[in-house]
């Protein structure tokens, strides 16, 4: 089963796709957010699933919005593949390293990606992205992470190196909030029908292999963020987490930075792929 919103950016269609066949899921919920994941949204809707209730969506040409509606925040984890960090110059963290992203970040998987005015180094970081689906405050181990997790999704966190680490004043946010510079999805699926961490992770720039990884090469594991960020903050249903990208971005020297024209394409085994083209934001 596969959640997803369709349409227009700003009027998305909340959708399921179940035996590749596409139902709307209005009669559920006006939309993917927090409100519906915490309110059992996923089991909802395998129950009506079940029950046929739900009206067939013509899915055919319609634009792919981002999975979930804009999170509450976004949330994520740096240099949690050691290959990752060693080729960023640094040492595999001793704990999650935490920053954050706009909300407004996050488009869909298929949208352009704008290059901001002044960009140099714009590079890819293919991630595995969380959803939270009940609030999650101080948890007392990483099991429990599990009861708090809605699904998972692929994340693309686009990075501007330059603004990130040599115009950044000493952290990283200037280099990560720019427009677009979250696609997200095409799909949620739910986290009982995935492992996460043994899905293999992969990114090309113009069909050249950039990353091919596995999460299971991860620092953190993901009931290790989600327990390890819940000592620190209360995590909101519907909240994006970002679990950090393996080894192979442009960052390292051995690629070149992306310009327009330019096209990502990211995937996670079991989660889809997706694909931008950059487009000049001057």
């Amino acid at each position: 089963m596969h959640l997803m919103r369709l349409g227009p950016a700003g009027a998305e269609i909340p959708a399921v796709v179940a035996n590749d066949i596409t139902y709307r899921l209005e009669p559920l919920t006006a939309d993917i957010d927090g409100a519906f994941l915490a309110a059992d949204g996923i089991a909802r809707t395998r129950e009506a699933l079940a029950a046929g209730t739900l009206p067939v969506l013509e899915s055919a040409g319609q634009r792919i919005g981002p999975p979930i509606v804009r999170p509450p925040a976004v949330l994520c984890i740096g240099q949690n593949y050691a290959a990752h960090a060693r080729e960023s110059g640094a040492e595999p963290p001793e704990v999650p390293i935490l920053f954050h992203k706009h909300p407004g970040t996050v488009v869909g998987p298929d949208d352009d990606v704008i290059v901001p005015r002044g960009a140099t180094k714009v590079d890819w970081e293919a991630e595995l992205g969380v959803v939270i689906a009940r609030t999650a405050r101080y948890l007392d181990s990483p099991a429990d992470a599990v009861d708090h997790i809605a699904g998972y999704v692929i994340s693309n966190d686009v990075s501007e190196r330059a603004f990130q680490l040599e115009q950044s004043g000493g952290q990283w946010s200037k280099g990560k909030n720019a427009q677009t510079f979250n696609p997200l999805g095409p799909w949620l699926v739910p986290a009982d029908e995935i492992d996460p961490q043994t899905l293999r992770i992969w990114s090309r720039v113009n069909n050249a292999v950039r990353q091919d990884s596995t999460t299971a090469d991860m620092i953190f594991s993901v009931s290790e963020i989600v327990h390890h960020l819940s000592q620190y903050m209360v995590l909101e249903p519907g909240d994006l987490i970002n679990t950090g990208t393996p080894e192979g971005v442009a960052l390292s020297g051995r690629f070149g930075y992306l310009k327009v024209g330019d096209v990502m394409e990211i995937g996670v085994e079991h989660l889809g792929q997706q694909r931008q083209r950059l487009v000049s934001g001057a």
